[in-house]
């Protein structure tokens, strides 16, 4: 008889690393190896250019030599940094990302997560339209002899100019920080062109990088704003009663707890809260997920996003604006951005070895060639910088953050809450299911169908006395005890203790009673055959039974029974076309649970189970080789859903909890969100091998054209951008409805 959710997930089987780029955990977290001083606190700034690997590696090694920099952490989907130091100030880490050619804007206490709604600063257009045009000219001049070389050298030297200065600075400064990223491979590859007289080639190819990487920036942006389009559900105002009973409109964010809103139909929610007046319908999809409205009347719970559609409400706020569930749903999916996926570590890894053996090679062919062999300098030399303008590793390092970001936006839209990327992508692995019963599989909504005094002189006391403990518990079988005698006042208990998995204890009127299950009774030696009959007999009709107890035995039972949920059928029926094999694990009765889970459909069925025996089956499971989830929504089920490579929440109930703890949590309890995660996984791991095949294949492909001596450096523009826009794109497909 538990109330709420803890579940702290140790490691187990996968690395809960972090990660670099839009992709449990915080941001991109880079631990620098120094020893925590007690005066360190944490700073965070807004760095437009930083938004890939590029620059959080620059950064990182700038800030890395600083000292009294301990930490950093990185939200490249936000461009957002921060610092954690002992510095007297912010200036050094301010001058430290300038000397790298960005700029660091501060940002208050708060403001971390608004950032993605900040519109990104314009660029003028006209220099990208000169490059382009000028380098389009000389390209023409020196096609047809239309002037001299100088003229075409001129003509192209404005094109790189105007479109390719910023590439040149950023190629510099990574130079100077010894850092081989794509510009300056593409600064070094079009200064060889221009040193061997390649004037309209270096134009046109610095022209088409620049036209490259403009676009990569859009189509990244579309990732981005998946996340934060959820910010821009909440209204930014409400009609809120004033003290002397008058409404007036307030913006939401200074809107107190317990204030009382008004919301009319059309009206989206503005915060979260607890319907006091009214009835009407709500579309909940933008939190749950749910295709229906859902009718809402006095003490049901309203969402901020959510939409009114019938009549008017009043509500009661129950949670701030930055608390509300629809913030912690963007707080967290913006933390899972860092969790670095499995496929995001293998690129991490690849990408280092690769860059430098590329340009090692490229040194190599620039020399062996014309000394080894007689070639001629100038053919080697050209193939050479044709090899460095694929050297970069952009596709591989970019397709992994954007399709792992899309899943999450994608999931989120479903009522799915993913909390990182190994999570996404581990999916797909699931062989095998546990599930917790009531609240579950069940609606957690009991009802009390029997009652049996057990003895003469407690007939009419017994229902009280069961009543007053189980007023002090927020389990399911014990609300439907409690809801049973609301006639009488519950008496006080003293010394309440709760006893997972079994029942509660305490002490009213200085006499110890027990209120539990069929192995709470067990515990106690109280059992005896006749009992054993009684409580067979309503288990075996799918009734869980409950006991009082004191010092002497058993008093009363009350037999409890809970209904199945429609949508846990179906969702048993899709994990099974799936091949996903399903287990119930409950602390209920085994009769209980043998005929819950035959209703369901389910293979197998274990009951009267405690928090160490339902955390035992999944250890068994490991085992016998298969990969488990566990669905749960109780602290009976934490040691279960750590010990899980995936552990599913049911998330309605107990919001706050599951949203912070959970590997996914379900905001509607729908079962049947969890096939549709798994089909998400699926999805998402196939167009992560698809994007590594595409980058890698193209790759191999036109390193083999280049030392054939058929390919141009304008070509290699187009083989390394495209398939990084390729991959993108491919990416993105998972956005899609």
């Amino acid at each position: 008889m538990s109330d709420s959710l803890h579940i702290h997930k140790p490691v187990h089987g996968h690395d809960h690393g972090h990660s670099c780029c839009a992709s449990k955990a915080a941001p991109s977290v880079v631990n620098l190896g120094k020893a925590p001083t007690d005066g360190a606190r944490l700073s965070s700034f807004r760095i437009e250019a930083m938004d890939c690997p590029t620059e959080q590696t620059l950064i990182q090694n700038k800030l890395g030599k600083l000292e009294g920099v301990q930490q950093l952490e990185f939200n490249l989907i936000n461009r957002v940094l921060g610092v954690t130091h002992d510095l007297p100030d912010d200036g050094p880490i301010i001058s430290a990302i300038q000397s790298l050619g960005m700029q660091a804007e501060p940002l208050k206490p708060g403001q971390e997560q608004q950032t993605s709604n900040l519109p990104a600063p314009t660029k003028p257009w006209w220099p990208l339209a000169l490059s382009g045009v000028t380098a389009l000219g000389a390209e023409l001049i020196h096609f047809t002899n239309a002037a001299p070389g100088w003229v075409v050298a001129v003509v192209a030297l404005v094109s790189i100019l105007s479109g390719g200065l910023g590439t040149y600075k950023k190629g510099w400064i990574a130079l100077k920080n010894l850092n081989l990223n794509i510009n300056a491979l593409m600064s070094i590859a079009v200064t060889g062109a221009v040193l061997i007289g390649q004037w309209p080639e270096a134009a046109m190819v610095m022209f088409l990088f620049t036209v490259a990487e403009l676009i990569e920036a859009k189509s990244l942006d579309r990732a981005r704003n998946a996340i934060s389009g959820l910010m821009q559900m909440a209204p930014e105002q409400a009609t809120v009663q004033q003290a002397d009973g008058t409404w007036q409109v307030q913006e939401v964010k200074a809107i107190v707890l317990g204030a009382r809103v008004r919301i009319r139909p059309g009206e989206r929610v503005g915060l979260d809260g607890e319907v006091v007046a009214g009835r009407s319908t709500i579309d909940q999809a933008p939190i749950t997920g749910e295709s229906l409205p859902v009718e809402k009347t006095v003490g049901d719970k309203v969402f901020a996003g959510t939409i009114n559609q019938a009549g008017e409400l009043e509500y009661r706020v129950t949670a701030a604006a930055d608390h509300s569930t629809l913030a912690r749903i963007i707080h967290a999916v913006e933390q899972a951005q860092g969790s670095r996926a499995p496929t995001q570590r293998f690129v991490d890894r690849f990408s280092k070895i690769y860059t430098p053996a590329v340009f090692a090679l490229a040194l190599a062919v620039t020399v062996i060639p014309p000394l080894l062999m007689g070639a001629a300098w100038f053919d080697w030399i050209y193939r050479a910088l044709v090899l460095l303008v694929v050297a970069c590793p952009c596709a591989l390092v970019i397709s992994t953050p954007v399709t792992i970001v899309s899943g999450l936006a994608a999931a989120a839209r479903k009522g799915i809450l993913v909390k990182g990327g190994v999570y996404l992508e581990g999916g797909y692995k699931l062989d095998y299911l546990a599930l917790d019963k009531t609240g579950t599989i069940t609606h957690g909504k009991p009802i009390q169908t029997d009652y049996m005094a057990l003895g003469p002189t407690v007939e009419t006391t017994a229902p009280a006395l069961a009543a007053s403990l189980a007023a002090r518990s927020d389990h399911p079988v014990s609300r439907a005890i409690a809801a049973v005698d609301k006639q009488s006042t519950p008496q006080p208990v003293d010394n309440f203790e709760a006893l997972p998995g079994r029942g509660v204890r305490g002490d009213i009127n200085g006499q110890t009673y027990h209120l539990g299950n069929h192995r709470l009774v067990e515990d106690l030696g109280l059992c005896s055959p006749e009992l054993e009959e009684k409580l067979f007999a309503l288990e075996k009709q799918g009734k869980s039974v409950v006991l009082l107890l004191d010092g002497s035995g058993p008093l009363a039972l009350f037999a409890v029974a809970d209904t199945v949920k429609d949508s846990s059928r179906e969702a048993i029926r899709q994990l099974h076309e799936l091949g996903i094999k399903t287990l119930m694990l409950t602390g209920d009765n085994a009769h209980t649970a043998e005929a819950i889970a035959g209703q369901v459909g389910m293979d197998q069925a274990r009951g009267d189970l405690l928090p160490g025996d339902k955390l035992q089956a999944i250890e068994n499971l490991y085992a016998q080789g298969h990969r488990v989830g566990m669905v749960g929504d109780g602290i009976n089920d934490a040691p279960a859903l750590a010990r899980a490579e995936i552990g599913f929440a049911m998330a309605a109930a107990g919001t706050d909890t599951a949203i912070e703890t959970a590997d996914v949590a379900l905001m509607d309890d729908d079962l049947r969100k969890i096939p549709a995660f798994i089909r998400l996984s699926r999805q998402t791991s196939s167009i992560l091998k698809q994007n590594i095949a595409l980058a890698l294949v193209i790759k191999a492909i036109f390193l083999g054209v280049t030392f054939a001596g058929f390919a141009t450096m304008w070509m290699a523009v187009f083989a390394d951008m495209g398939v990084s826009l390729l991959v993108v794109f491919n990416g993105l497909r998972l956005l899609r409805k």
